[in-house]
This record gives C-alpha cells, structure tokens and sequence, in this order.
C-alpha cells in the first residue's frame, strides 16, 4: 500500500522538534522507530500532513543511572532494553517486557518513548514500567513537565501528552534492596501477535521481611493498563508466601474488566490475570532471595 503524501522533518534537537510541533500542531506526527505510525498510516488510519522525525535527536538517546534513580531517553530502542546491563540489574521486569516485545527485527526499530506513546492496552513495556513507579518528563516549547505513567495513559490510543509535547525522557527510582519484580505475558503466537494478557508485579520487603510496599498492573484487560489495588492491599503488611500470593491473584482477576474479542473470552483473559499475578509475585520473590 502506498502512504498517503506529507512533508519530511528531521530537527537535531528537542527544541527545534517542539518549535515544530507548535508550529504545525494536529498536523504534525513524530516518528522515531515507525512500527506503529507507518502501520497506521498505510491502512489510512492516519493521514498526518507533517511528519517530524526524532530517531537523529542524540539527546533522547541515553541510559544510565544518576543518582537514586534510572534515566531512559525516549529514543532509546527496545533491543537496547534487551541488552543493557542497567536494565537487567536494576529493571528485570522492564527487561523480561521488552524481550517479549515482537521480533528482533521489530525490536531493534521500535523505541521505549513509541511503544508508551503508542497506549496500546496490550504494549509490553508499560506494565513494568508502573509496577517500578516510572514517571515520564514531557516536554514543549512552553517548557516542561513531569507526569506519573499511572496517570499518563487515558485508554486506547489517548494519553494526557498535549499535541506540542513530546515524551522525552523516563524516570524510575532505583528499586530498593529487598525489592524484586518481574513481568509476564501470554498470546496466541509468540512474537507475532497482540497479547491476551500480560502482567507486572513489584514488591518490597521491610527488615522483618513484611511486605511494605507493592503494585501489581495489568494490561489487556481493560481500555489502559492499570494496577490491581485489591490485590496490592492484599499484598501489604503481609509476609510473603504462596497462598499470600493466590490471595492477590483472586484479587487482581475480581479487579480486572476484560472484554470478549477475536483472541480470547473475557472469562479466560479474568483467569489468566489471577494465574499471571501469582507467576509474577513468586519471581519476584525469587529475586529477593536471590539477594541475600
């Protein structure tokens, strides 16, 4: 399929990226890998008449620590994520998401900043991104601002980044030690497929071991991917074990609100949540145990 005509835009910096992004507004599309803007634009979903791309901007390409927390520029790709050894020893949930995000191919275009940008319900990086409390730096030509990921996505497709703002940067707390995550995912075909569910959890311990801190996030299961509060509650002033762990499952799958669709019924997607929350509670439980 031929892609509908527009004119091309190749700024070397965030700010001239957001002078155009003002100038052009509603008009105007970034594009960074493209797995998802040239899809849409090919099935005439999207007709953008500017597209402004961000892939050369050095500035949003960076991963490192500074300080107490983990800095991940929004260019930075999936296949980055994969292979870093930040992400792996400080983020192995994030890590597990993005080798499950499509194929290599996909994942060597595809750029962390896109696969949020993108609000897909059923997106890899998300979940484990808000079980770590990530926060996202967005930016205009007016300045710029920071915003919870919990409070970022708005349902399929929508999200609370204004036409002239671009996602520039992500943020995360280094996870404490007695702290351990992980994310799982399943779908009909690995790597070629949407997910039918897929989930995120984090915990921490306090000195005694008792859990003081934990949150759980689900995708697939509702218009956003969002957090399991029941089974947070659950989770909470509790020491960890496996019925401890099947109580938050229960508790995740009563708070999810999945739909019937062509993959899957929502009765099976509700179950999988349970089954999915307590996989995750007990590697990241592992990962606490591995640490001592």
């Amino acid at each position: 399929m031929l892609l509908p005509k527009f004119d091309f835009h190749a700024p070397e910096t965030v700010n001239e990226a957001c002078q155009m992004l003002s100038e052009y507004g509603l008009k105007a599309k970034l594009i960074a890998g493209g797995t998802d803007l040239m899809v849409n634009m090919k099935k005439k979903i999207l007709a953008p008449e500017q597209i402004i791309s961000i892939s050369q901007i050095r500035e949003l390409d960076h991963l490192d620590v500074s300080g107490d927390r983990i800095l991940i520029g929004a260019g930075v790709t999936v296949a980055d994520l994969c292979e870093s050894k930040t992400i792996a020893g400080y983020l192995p949930a994030l890590g597990q998401g993005a080798n499950n995000l499509g194929t290599p191919l996909i994942r060597n275009l595809a750029t962390i900043g896109g696969n949020i940008g993108s609000a897909r319900p059923a997106a890899d990086l998300p979940p484990g991104l808000m079980a770590y409390g990530a926060e996202v730096v967005l930016q205009s030509k007016a300045g710029i601002r920071t915003l919870p990921l919990d409070n970022f996505f708005l349902g399929p497709g929508f999200t609370a980044l204004q036409p002239d703002e671009i996602l520039t940067e992500i943020r995360i707390l280094v996870p404490p030690a007695g702290s351990g995550a992980a994310y799982v995912n399943i779908g009909i075909r690995k790597a070629q497929d949407c997910n039918l569910v897929n989930v995120a959890s984090y915990f921490a311990l306090d000195s005694n071991g008792i859990i003081q801190n934990a949150r759980v996030v689900m995708g697939c299961v509702g218009p956003k991917p969002f957090r399991a509060v029941s089974a947070e509650k659950i989770l909470i002033g509790q020491k960890p074990d496996i019925q401890l762990f099947e109580k938050a499952g229960e508790a995740a799958s009563a708070d999810s609100q999945p739909i019937d669709d062509f993959r899957s019924c929502a009765t099976y997607k509700r179950s999988m949540v349970g089954v999915l929350t307590q996989r995750t509670l007990q590697q990241a439980w592992t990962r606490i145990k591995n640490q001592e």
